[in-house]
């Protein structure tokens, strides 16, 4: 009996946990529908505000050898880069934070003497901590994003230190959502604004709706020009004023839609993970049940077993 009541505990403590596993599942599909919903409606928005900077990044250079703006010159040597690395704030998320940190550590041991600092976006990031890796700065990160003012201390973090040469590339590392059983570590470059890059993961969130890369951009511009032949833009105030105003936006913009890409990626990792862990508490309760079975039947056999043998002893 001592068996029996062991495996009854076991039964009861697994039951436990599969009903907090199921819990956690139907709560991070709500979560992962809010943010899906959340990162489709920006996505086409993203795209073409990056395909913008990447037109002025490459008008900018047709125009004069030097950049129209800071943000999109490119510098003669890389001294340091700045990451953003974008994590959860909790675990039970399957293999979701391993694969963007891995993803960032296989990207800078590329280059293994630029140094690289990161600020961090979530609380699972400070696992860099004890890679021996610089940390400037840390922000908290929000389940669900409403404005885009949310990640303004981000931008202006980094666009600052871009500024006064203490990083001479930034590039955001986050989790490309593609579906609520596929998500892809990638990382981004944001400054400078780079149309020549040869990663194919420096490039932007995919959509097959809107796509932009290099050969998309140099497609377009010679159809404009080709349609636009003799025409110019007019700047007003003037092109150093505009591009001051719009450049930072559009950075912005990438910043906060790659946060929602890594929502939507970290719920749906979230929901996968319990589902699959709700299943598993399934079957362990099916095989401990039928361990119970059978230790119970033994017992009762057992105990017949020493009745009969009692009641022959006694008949003799």
């Amino acid at each position: 009996m001592a068996k029996t009541k062991e495996i009854s505990r076991r039964i009861k403590s697994v039951t436990s946990t599969k009903k907090i596993t199921r819990a956690m599942e139907m709560v991070a599909a709500s979560k992962m529908r809010k943010a899906i919903e959340a990162v489709l409606k920006t996505r086409t928005y993203a795209n073409l505000s990056w395909e913008t900077v990447l037109h002025l990044s490459k008008n900018s250079k047709n125009q004069s050898k030097n950049s129209l703006h800071p943000l999109l010159a490119k510098r003669s040597e890389i001294k340091k880069v700045a990451v953003i690395l974008i994590t959860s704030n909790r675990g039970l998320c399957g293999g979701y934070n391993s694969a963007i940190i891995n993803k960032v550590k296989e990207s800078i041991k590329k280059y293994p003497d630029i140094p690289a600092e990161f600020i961090l976006v979530g609380k699972k990031g400070e696992v860099i901590y004890n890679q021996k890796y610089k940390v400037a700065a840390e922000f908290p990160k929000s389940d669900l994003l409403f404005d885009a003012q949310e990640v303004e201390p981000i931008v202006s973090l980094a666009i600052q230190d871009y500024l006064s040469g203490k990083y001479d590339k930034v590039f955001v590392a986050y989790t490309d959502f593609v579906s609520a059983v596929k998500q892809i570590p990638r990382m981004k470059q944001l400054l400078p604004v780079d149309i020549e890059s040869e990663d194919g993961y420096l490039g932007i969130v995919a959509d097959p709706k809107v796509s932009v890369d290099k050969k998309l951009i140099i497609e377009k511009e010679k159809k404009h020009l080709d349609s636009q032949s003799g025409q110019e833009y007019i700047f007003e105030p003037n092109p150093e004023e505009v591009l001051d105003k719009m450049i930072p936006r559009l950075v912005a913009i990438q910043i906060y839609q790659a946060m929602l890409e890594a929502n939507a990626s970290e719920h749906s990792a979230a929901m996968s993970a319990m589902h699959q862990a709700t299943e598993a508490a399934t079957d362990m309760v099916k095989e401990l049940t039928l361990f119970y079975n059978k230790a119970r039947q033994a017992g009762i056999t057992a105990e017949i077993a020493e009745i009969s043998a009692g009641a022959n002893a006694l008949a003799d």
